[in-house]
């Protein structure tokens, strides 16, 4: 994680109030300065041996990497899913001012 100062992460749920409750509660623990909720998606994924399809809300929370495993842990601790997505995809570059207030609201 320290070849990166920011990260994006991405996880999904099947409600639309749960990915309100994740993405609301990160930001207020400031393990994530900002959650956008995308959705719904359409899902296609192996799931107990078998394909499966689901209508899922994807959260996207913008935080540092100093901050990502905290959120990490929250996420798994908060997520109803018994193995929930928690991707984390490095920024290698962004707007000065908004990686700067990334920064601040992390803290």
């Amino acid at each position: 994680m320290s070849d990166y100062r920011y990260c994006q992460v991405v996880t999904t749920t099947d409600t639309r109030d749960e990915a309100d409750r994740l993405a609301r509660t990160a930001v207020t623990a400031r393990v994530a300065a900002c959650a956008q909720i995308v959705g719904p998606v359409t899902s296609v994924f192996w799931w107990e041996g078998a394909v499966d399809t689901a209508e899922e809300w994807q959260v996207w929370f913008k935080t540092t990497a100093a901050a990502y495993a905290s959120l990490e842990q929250h996420l798994r601790e908060a997520h109803s899913y018994d193995v929930p997505e928690i991707l984390c995809l490095p920024v290698t570059a962004g707007h000065r001012p908004y990686l700067q207030w990334l920064d601040a609201e992390t803290r």
